[in-house]
């Protein structure tokens, strides 16, 4: 009977914990956009928690409070924690079967546009980027092609403006090529040094990088196509839906929008577009 009422307490405690918890999170969220404007509100809270978590141990801070004091007033800090709860995980032709989708069930209607706009949203430090302006180039689009791209982090757009990347990922970044189709010496697209592998000037000549945030910036032009693959898996359903209503808006008629292995789009969505490759996760703006 003592052991029973034992683990009842426990789960109580346990709860109690839980639930103050996640007011201070809610609190911290609340805080960083009415001062900054970021809005994190809608993410996942359960990665949200692991990043801050992840700070408050780099820090030596025992509550979620004391991480909300440094945010407000300590200067700078706050360019920390949003490049924590920014999504890097990313590299060349990632998913190669994907991109050889692409190659094969998009390009050939992406001939007969006079022009292409691309937009890659959340684009990370840029690899798939690059990855998409070599797929082109070899298709003989790359000069009628504008990407644009974008992340919420001003951080990794000056990184992925550079078109530098470590040497030592090369090795899986030409094995990712090749198996996405790739018909050249995947080292003829860039140089190097002794810790970096830097892609021609040539393949970054149409690409443009700049800060958005999906959760609260709006569309800023129409695309043929939109690229956002992995990242809405960290948006709870209410901002899901608010990226799907953004990226319908800015698709031109019977544009391609390309998501991640583990996304699709929500059922609310789903009878305005058509399937294109469901296992690659590709789909076409219905007309009308």
């Amino acid at each position: 009977m003592n052991q029973a009422s034992h683990e009842d307490t426990e789960g109580i405690e346990d709860l109690s914990y839980s639930e103050l918890e996640q007011i201070e999170i809610g609190l911290l969220l609340d805080g960083i956009y009415q001062v900054y404007g970021f809005d994190f509100r809608n993410y996942l809270r359960s990665s949200l928690r692991r990043r801050i978590q992840h700070r408050m141990n780099l820090e030596g801070l025992s509550t979620i409070t004391s991480l909300l004091e440094k945010v407000l007033h300590v200067p700078g800090f706050i360019e920390k924690l949003q490049n924590d709860f920014s999504i890097k995980v990313t590299e060349m032709f990632r998913d190669p079967s994907f991109f050889s989708a692409f190659r094969s069930q998009v390009v050939p209607f992406l001939r007969d546009l006079p022009e292409i706009r691309i937009w890659h949203a959340g684009c990370a430090t840029g690899e798939e980027v690059y990855s998409m302006a070599i797929l082109l180039l070899e298709e003989g689009l790359l000069e009628k092609t504008k990407i644009y791209a974008t992340d919420m982090n001003e951080q990794v757009i000056q990184s992925a403006k550079t078109g530098k990347f470590p040497l030592k990922r090369m090795q899986t970044f030409t094995k990712n090529y090749l198996q996405a189709g790739g018909s050249k010496e995947f080292s003829s697209y860039y140089t190097t040094d002794a810790e970096h592998a830097m892609f021609h000037a040539s393949i970054k000549q149409n690409m443009m990088f700049a800060q958005h945030n999906l959760a609260t910036d709006r569309s800023f032009n129409e695309f043929h196509v939109i690229l956002c693959r992995n990242v809405l898996i960290y948006f709870d359903s209410q901002l899901q839906s608010r990226v799907h209503d953004l990226f319908f808006e800015s698709l031109s008629a019977q544009g391609f929008l390309a998501l991640g292995n583990m996304e699709s789009i929500i059922s609310l969505h789903k009878s305005q577009y058509e399937d294109i490759n469901t296992s690659e996760r590709i789909f076409r703006k219905m007309i009308g």
